[in-house]
């Protein structure tokens, strides 16, 4: 009897990999891990989530990745993706390139090898160096072999994905290392909370006064907003910036509602005519990337332009042009600053450029008015989306999510946004498949109601998760723009029986797979029977998915990014039009 005491009594005195791990991620607030179980994992996931973690199983790997890296971007808070070795590493590991492309925060989690048997290629259980493999693919990658490193191992996680430009971590995690044990007292003493990881970072005065001064002789000034913008969470800063300065702003997707789109000065329903007609264009946490054309190109017209920059990252300056007035820190100290400096007396644009965007922005608007409101059948993008737009204005805490080719430009252009963060998909890098995983992140992190907006393409990359979605009854709408096909399904195939490569099977009924697994499956073929079953899907909070038949011929190929097809000069020879 005194024997067991006291083996209970030195068992108490002890901790392990297992708790030690879950003690960190709780000491630095880390409510909600997305992930999917298995060895060496399994147990671990179970005693987070008695511990009070909420753990999340998905059915792939990539979408747990793409729910964690979204939230880590709603949150300034690493998400948390937890997957076991080799294949599900690998299946993670495009999830964890996606963040560090966008700068979203996200840590990938993953079990692995013992690194005796990696290091000499003894054929282990799903044997990789995974380690090696993450490090080209995100900001940092770390290993942790002894328990007592625990601590230290997901403080440095931690700071690494939210400190400057933040981006994917990724943290190597040996079997052997859950198992190993420790004094109690001393692996408390071990453990790291966190301080202050994204620490602001001041412009200098110079910076800001040299923009300022860019900006005060501009005759056509523009401000483009990217989601760096909206990932800040300087809103009320940003917006007051934005309107003291009396300047027109073009907002990129994700940063739609950091000001409503219907804002006076939001120049979205003129994009072409203010980037081509702009002199001096202020970017706030946006890139020159391939998304503005790097800067360059027919789209920004012919006169030479000069550029205000505001970024964390320095070596972002004069990635693609030349960058006029380089403001480095963090969007809320540089927004402050410019604003303190811009005094009581800041001249506003002048009017003949104001009345220019207004003109062409509220002609647009009238012209895509008609196409919003038709009632086609079968249905075009415009006719469903009109439903759509007037469903969001009319419910603006809704969070949007939205992917595709079509049914993403058509959805971007046309979907007003009008609170900050509500509008995410698929970023900087383009990939399908974020769909569901941004979903159930987006409501599992606001616990606001989502409506998805799919193409059937995109949908098929991460479709299994709508028993995901029921299994955690979330509030999630999903509309799934079904046109048949890839881009659109009227392609046919003259060589064999082979249906065309971009041609799905006719008539399919996704809202069937909803219907399997206990939630809420509607097939519309109007614009008002979308209306009434997107109104009851978030009326009721119940999973719910909408299967919208698009004509066929309706979209283009690619969407709009056609241009991006490399063309074959022989198939134009033998095939002339």
């Amino acid at each position: 009897m005194a024997e067991g005491a006291n083996n209970a009594e030195e068992t108490q005195d002890l901790t392990d990999g297992f708790h030690l791990l879950i003690d960190a991620f709780k000491l630095n607030g880390f409510g909600t891990i997305y992930g999917v179980p298995g060895i060496p994992i399994t147990d671990f996931g179970r005693m987070a989530q008695a511990s009070g973690i909420r753990v999340l199983s998905f059915r792939h790997e990539q979408n747990a990745g793409y729910a964690a890296a979204i939230a880590g971007y709603l949150t300034k808070k690493p998400g948390l993706c937890l997957t076991v070795s080799a294949p599900g590493f690998l299946n993670g590991l495009t999830a964890l390139a996606h963040a560090t492309t966008n700068c979203f925060p996200m840590i990938l989690i993953s079990g692995s090898s013992e690194r005796e048997i990696v290091d000499l290629q003894q054929g282990d259980y799903e044997e990789m160096d995974q380690l090696a493999i993450a490090k080209p693919l995100c900001k940092a990658a770390y290993r942790i072999l002894r328990v007592e490193d625990i601590g230290i191992g997901i403080a440095r996680a931690y700071r690494a994905a939210v400190s400057g430009r933040p981006g994917g971590v990724y943290l190597d995690l040996p079997a052997k290392l859950f198992g190993q044990v420790m004094d109690a007292e001393e692996g408390r003493n071990s453990l790291v909370r966190v301080i202050d990881p994204a620490p602001e970072q001041l412009p200098a005065d110079s910076a800001v006064e040299r923009a300022l001064n860019v900006l005060k002789h501009a005759e056509r000034p523009l401000i483009i907003l990217g989601k760096g913008a909206a990932y800040a969470q300087a809103d009320n800063v940003i917006k007051e910036l934005v309107e003291k300065s009396g300047i027109p702003f073009l907002p990129m997707s994700m940063a739609k509602g950091l000001l409503p789109d219907s804002h006076p000065q939001c120049a979205g329903a003129a994009r072409s005519t203010v980037l081509r007609q702009s002199d001096v264009v202020m970017m706030i946490g946006a890139r020159l990337n391939w998304l503005l054309s790097h800067g360059k190109g027919r789209s920004w017209g012919s006169a030479p332009k000069k550029f205000v920059q505001i970024d964390i990252e320095p070596k972002e300056m004069d990635s693609n042009v030349e960058i006029t007035a380089p403001v480095v820190g963090d969007i809320g100290s540089c927004a402050a600053a410019l604003l303190e400096g811009m005094g009581n007396d800041w001249q506003a644009p002048p009017a003949n450029w104001i009345c220019e965007v207004v003109k062409k922005r509220e002609d647009n608007i009238a012209k895509m008015a008609p196409r919003l409101a038709n009632n086609n059948v079968p249905m075009d993008y415009h006719g469903a989306l009109g439903i759509l737009r007037t469903i969001i204005s009319e419910r603006p805490d809704t969070i949007l999510v939205n992917e595709g080719a079509n049914a993403l430009d058509f959805t971007r252009g046309v979907i007003d946004i009008y609170k900050p963060r509500k509008r995410l998909d698929v970023g900087t890098w383009g990939v399908m498949g974020i769909g569901m995983g941004q979903a159930i992140a987006a409501t599992v992190e606001t616990r606001n109601q989502v409506l998805a907006i799919e193409g059937d393409s995109a949908f098929g990359f991460s479709g299994m998760e709508v028993e995901t979605i029921c299994r955690y009854n979330l509030p999630v709408c999903i509309v799934v723009f079904n046109n048949g096909g890839i881009y659109r399904g009227v392609e046919e195939n003259a060589n064999n029986c082979d249906p065309a490569t971009t041609v799905f099977v006719p008539n399919s009924r996704y809202d069937q797979m909803m219907s399997a697994f206990g939630g809420v499956g509607v097939n519309v073929t109007n614009p008002d029977a979308l209306k009434q079953a997107v109104i009851e899907a978030m009326d009721s909070g119940r999973p719910t998915l909408i299967n919208a038949e698009i004509d066929p011929g309706a979209g283009s190929e690619s969407g709009r990014i056609g241009n991006l097809n490399p063309q074959s000069v022989l198939q134009k020879k033998n095939n002339p039009a």
